[in-house]
């Protein structure tokens, strides 16, 4: 029991003990960071999610949906804020989890992060192959098997982004860029085409009255109160849950850390700037969204396109595909970035094979695991149905945010002494309303989902305690050879 609960100090977290916090050479400024935040929290579900929550669960009130989730994400930001101002390491929320709750908590919470980030990537790989069949469809190409094109295509996209990341983060940097760039001039031109065409109208009030539905209890939520129901507040908060699927991703920043320049003062403000930007953004969507038409008559396969449509306006049809081809293409290259970093501090720490905590001497990225996550996300893209999975991708994040909550908490009286950069304002409370608000996220998630997620994690705790246990480092390890040639930015 010592052995599994024993705690990383935090020196030995910075890389004293490793030389973990030189090995990887130092790339990102705080401008960086809000694009690696943007690049992960917008992608194509900011051109359908707000539509699909309206017509099914919120109708207008799924505006009120959207500032729901970006507050309890905004609070979950706070939390990983002061932890990656303390503790700037690749790992985030395992390697806090690790300092401050022990070994084996840290493992789980990295179980949660695989979870995540493995199958965000082959979500959205998966739903960017049936994007790009759908943008080649709606220009008049005939495609003779949709669903062979979309394997290739998704095939296509995950080897070529695997590959950029493995390369250096530099190359994947300058990509992120321009194609951030690109997707916010789409974005904005949907918002600017779509302002003449709202109808005050169709807001009506933002409350719906509750519609009782005939299907059995889908969610933890349901089940406990014996029915199922959309609209109302029922639905405004079951939507939030839904919708919480499109914040998801600012996490990643907290990874860059050990990369980014004076990391316990940039972290911080790169992550709440990216998130406080993309939430601004949705809920702007989303107003043009329930303006141009009732949440009645909305298409819950193409939303945004069908009311544009509706409008007039066909060839912002066009637009829009080519905002959410850009829009999964970053989210997929950041989440492989985040996923690699995750999966090089858990073998730093020996919890997984040593050996993929190797960083390339010609590339100074760990290129190896990189190869490793893109492998494993084209099996995942090609031969598992993600896309009636990708509830697993929320409940992974929101058990992470669960435990950095606690850990501010936890860790303001344990070690009162570690400098931070940052520090939550007014805590505990912050801390315990970001938990309750992560808690009730995730009542509201499917039973289905937990059943699988509990499934996860009880594999993960056997690879544990059959490997990772054994092969942890409890005592002081070779450090990790330097990088040759770092250079700064």
């Amino acid at each position: 029991m010592s052995t599994i609960l024993r705690r990383l100090p935090p020196s030995e977290a910075t890389g004293l003990r490793t030389g973990a916090r030189h090995s990887l050479a130092e790339l990102y400024r705080p401008a960086d960071l809000v694009v690696l935040g943007l690049g992960v929290t917008i992608g194509a579900g900011i051109f359908s999610i707000a539509g699909q929550q309206a017509a099914t669960a919120a109708g207008p009130g799924v505006i009120l949906s959207f500032m729901i989730a970006g507050i309890a994400c905004l609070l979950a930001c706070l939390c990983y804020a002061e932890l990656s101002s303390t503790m700037p390491t690749s790992g985030s929320a395992y390697t806090f989890t690790y300092v401050i709750f022990g070994e084996v908590w840290a493992w789980i919470i990295g179980c949660a992060l695989i979870l995540e980030l493995q199958f965000a990537a082959a979500v959205v790989a998966r739903a960017w192959g049936l994007i790009a069949v759908g943008a080649i469809t709606n220009l008049g190409v005939r495609v003779p098997d949709p669903q062979l094109v979309a394997d290739i295509l998704v095939l296509v996209i995950l080897v070529l982004l695997t590959g950029i990341v493995a390369l250096g983060a530099r190359v994947g940097l300058r990509a992120l860029w321009i194609m951030v760039s690109a997707k916010l001039l789409a974005i904005g031109a949907v918002i600017v085409v779509g302002l003449p065409h709202l109808d005050a109208a169709n807001f009506g009030e933002l409350y719906v009255a509750p519609k009782t539905l005939t299907t059995s209890p889908a969610t933890v939520l349901e089940v406990l109160v014996g029915e199922s129901s959309a609209f109302g507040w029922f639905g405004i908060f079951s939507a939030a849950s839904a919708i919480a699927f499109a914040y998801i991703g600012f996490d990643v920043v907290a990874t860059a850390a050990e990369e980014t320049v004076n990391a316990p003062r940039a972290v911080p403000k790169g992550m709440i700037r990216s998130l406080v930007i993309a939430t601004v953004i949705y809920i702007a969507v989303a107003l043009v969204m329930v303006g141009m038409v009732s949440y009645t008559k909305i298409s819950v396969e193409a939303p945004l396109t069908s009311a544009f449509r509706a409008a007039g306006v066909n060839w912002m049809a066009h637009v829009i595909d080519v905002g959410a081809l850009l829009g999964l293409t970053t989210v997929i290259l950041v989440l492989i970035v985040g996923q690699t970093r995750v999966l090089f501090s858990m073998a730093r720490d020996g919890l997984i094979p040593r050996g993929l905590a190797a960083v390339s001497r010609r590339y100074h990225t760990p290129s190896r695991v990189t190869l490793v996550i893109g492998l494993v996300a084209i099996v995942l893209a090609e031969f598992v149905p993600v896309l009636t999975l990708q509830e697993l991708v929320v409940i992974g994040a929101l058990f992470a945010f669960a435990f950095v909550a606690a850990g501010v908490i936890v860790m303001r009286r344990r070690m009162p002494h570690l400098e931070r950069g940052f520090r939550v304002p007014l805590s505990p409370l912050v801390p315990a309303l970001s938990l309750l608000a992560t808690l009730w996220l995730m009542v509201n998630l499917r039973v289905l989902t937990w059943a699988y997620f509990v499934l996860w994690m009880a594999f993960g705790l056997l690879v544990y305690l059959v490997y990772g246990r054994r092969h942890s480092l409890p005592r002081p390890a070779r450090p990790v050879e330097p990088v040759r040639g770092r250079h700064r930015r």
